[in-house]
């Protein structure tokens, strides 16, 4: 991520011409070849619509049929809104979009990445309506599908997918965030009535936040710890009704959670369980039951890997909320760029006509890196969207797989939301104070994202999910463990194996085979050459890696308490896993631009791709400096290099913020993008 620093003010630097790869830009046709304002949009958006252009050509017609929705969340009162946005996730059911990952057999459309298509394009739009139909569809109906077996889908599914049942997906209590496995509700066999009694054990024990229950919600998947014969066997998952005929059911206690910083057209609320018992058949049962006579069964013998097992069936919210939140940040970025070449300010090259926005070196800074950012992250998205298809729909089935997949979606979801909240809060700002304006999106934009960077996991917690896949290499027992079983791996055995695997004289070797120049391989190689790029990124990570390895271990053979060593290594921890996604998001942006067929449209991406490189080894320069692989000519020449790229996008801003297929209803900032 590019910092929003000016260039470097040093008059010598500033008097010298531009040399090596912003010289290299500066000439006509570029690096890239790319002429002048020739991207073809239509072209262009194809790529980024990819196989499931048509799904995401059907949710941009509903968005434009629902388009009224985003005056009515300003004029509308609470409950009204709330309403209204009911209406809009019942109609768009109707169309088929909402159901397009459930099986066909139940009236769904049997894609699982046609599913993620959808709801990332349905974030173009009001985000209650989105957040709403991820509970509903995603959470709730998930939950039925991957947690549940056929008596379940028999019951519930066919009603769920059309938006005629709607459900709670009530996980998070009050006291018990991120930590599921310490839930205060248990569900207790009753094995002569054959029910599960469900009790809120806790003052904070309630269920929170619960999107569905504060008004239209009638089932629960409620997540409660079992307890069968006296004995505890972990947190589970069961259907539990939390209304009858519209009034809270036997038992059960609702709460609205009241007004909100955004989204208060969803409907969340608060949950208690006071003795509610349920048949036998409510506990979603796919990796374990409960015998009539109260025995109870798993395949999963041991009780933490069951945990993460069921859990990792519901990795689709968060390839969902990444998802959204990408997309959000097209929808600010856009009106962006749009204000920008259309408002003028000051005359700084003609006496006669103010300036562009857009024509500022410091606008495009502050807009263009952000903009390049969006596309990697769209790809990035991409690979994580397609890699949970190939997992849900039977296609990949091996085990380190789909672990590697849990750990990617955590880190896409992570730097997707943060970029999220970023890109949303620079954009307002470029705009002045027409972006201040309700009219003009960004109010909503802001409040209603800026959750997203703590619901389907805090982002600093899957950040420590992503280190924890790395520091294990993603072993048999990366399922088993919880923080302190994590540490006290990393510190056994498996630390040599992490130091060995980052040794940096061998990660130097294997940076020497990519690229010429020897031991001065950063010096010599061209700061555009991906290869450079890419081993600037792995060797940061690697070493980080290793780095933590060894502080973990340095701490547990001074025999200092395992929590305390981690705690103390936290912050290396989250850099460590922030540089490995961050290189992840560059290789699946370069492995999209090499992928396509030489023309305007590899042009165009192979600059924003440039862009985004280079603007993350700027934003942690000092990292590398400090390790010895970046000097100070050349963190200024990539400083240039940056300015000059900025440059070549400008007369093609528009086309590449036309390309996301923001529908024009949606942009809605009519005083800004005109």
């Amino acid at each position: 991520m590019a910092t929003d620093t000016a260039p470097p003010t040093d008059p010598a630097i500033e008097s010298a011409p531009e040399t090596g790869a912003a010289e290299q830009l500066e000439r006509p046709g570029g690096r890239h070849g790319l002429p002048q304002a020739e991207v073809d949009v239509a072209a262009l958006r194809a790529v980024l619509d990819g196989r499931y252009a048509e799904v995401r050509d059907l949710v941009r017609h509903n968005l434009v049929e629902y388009s009224s929705i985003l005056d009515e969340a300003e004029t509308l009162d609470r409950d009204a809104y709330r309403g209204r946005v009911k209406e809009v996730l019942v109609e768009m059911a109707a169309t088929g979009q909402t159901g397009m990952g459930f099986p066909e057999s139940y009236g769904g459309g049997g894609d699982v990445g046609a599913s993620f298509a959808a709801f990332e394009t349905l974030a173009f739009g009001d985000l209650s309506v989105l957040v709403k139909t991820g509970v509903q569809f995603g959470l709730f109906g998930g939950a039925i599908l991957h947690l549940g077996t056929e008596r379940h889908h028999e019951r519930y599914l066919e009603d769920l997918i059309t938006g005629k049942l709607l459900g709670c997906f009530a996980m998070t209590e009050t006291g018990h965030g991120s930590n599921v496995q310490a839930l205060g509700t248990v569900a207790t066999y009753d094995a002569e009535a054959r029910e599960f009694v469900i009790t809120t054990t806790e003052p904070d024990a309630n269920k929170d936040y619960i999107g569905n229950a504060a008004a239209h919600g009638e089932l629960a998947v409620v997540f409660a710890n079992l307890e069968v014969a006296g004995e505890r066997h972990g947190v589970h998952a069961f259907v539990v009704p939390i209304r009858v005929e519209g009034e809270p059911a036997p038992g059960v206690r609702i709460e609205d959670d009241g007004l909100k910083i955004g989204l208060n057209g969803v409907d969340n609320g608060k949950l208690w369980f006071d003795g509610v018992r349920v048949p036998r058949e409510a506990l979603l049962n796919r990796f374990a039951d409960v015998s009539e006579d109260g025995t109870y069964s798993s395949d999963i013998e041991n009780p933490n890997r069951r945990f993460f097992t069921m859990l990792g069936t519901l990795v689709q919210g968060r390839v969902c909320v990444g998802g959204a939140g990408i997309n959000a940040s097209k929808v600010a970025i856009a009106i962006a760029v749009r204000y920008a070449l259309k408002r003028r300010q000051f005359e700084a090259t003609s006496p006669d006509q103010e300036d562009l926005l857009l024509d500022y070196g410091q606008h495009q800074r502050r807009l263009f890196p952000l903009l390049a950012q969006t596309y990697a992250l769209h790809f990035a998205q991409e690979v994580v969207a397609q890699q949970c298809h190939e997992v849900f729909s039977g296609e990949r089935t091996d085990e380190k797989f789909r672990r590697e997949l849990e750990s990617r979606a955590a880190g896409t979801k992570a730097l997707g939301t943060w970029h999220a909240t970023r890109t949303i809060q620079e954009s307002r700002e470029a705009c002045g104070g027409a972006g201040y304006i309700a009219e003009n999106r960004f109010a909503a934009l802001k409040a209603d994202t800026d959750v997203f960077t703590t619901f389907e996991g805090d982002n600093t917690v899957l950040l420590q999910l992503v280190a924890k896949g790395l520091l294990t290499d993603y072993s048999s027992e990366f399922e088993e463990m919880d923080q302190l079983g994590m540490v006290r791996f990393v510190t056994g055995l498996a630390v040599e194996t992490v130091v060995e695997k980052t040794n940096v004289h061998k990660l130097l070797e294997r940076v020497r085979d990519l690229l010429p120049g020897g031991e001065q391989w950063d010096q010599e190689a061209g700061i555009l050459d991906t290869d450079y790029q890419l081993a600037m990124l792995r060797f940061r990570e690697e070493h980080m890696l290793a780095g933590v390895a060894r502080r973990l271990k340095r701490g547990i053979d001074q025999g200092m308490n395992p929590g305390q060593v981690f705690s103390r290594v936290q912050d290396h921890v989250i850099h460590a896993a922030r540089a490995h996604v961050e290189r992840l998001v560059v290789e699946a942006f370069a492995d999209k631009v090499a992928s396509l067929e030489d023309g305007s449209t590899k042009a165009a991406l192979g600059l924003l791709l440039d862009l985004h490189a280079l603007s993350v080894i700027e934003a942690d320069r000092a990292w590398w400096m400090e390790h010895g692989r970046l000097t100070t000519a050349r963190s200024k020449e990539i400083s240039r290099a940056i300015n000059s790229l900025c440059r070549r996008v400008r007369p093609v801003a528009r086309e590449l913020v036309d390309a996301f297929g923001v529908p024009e209803e949606m942009l809605r900032a009519r005083d800004l993008v005109g």
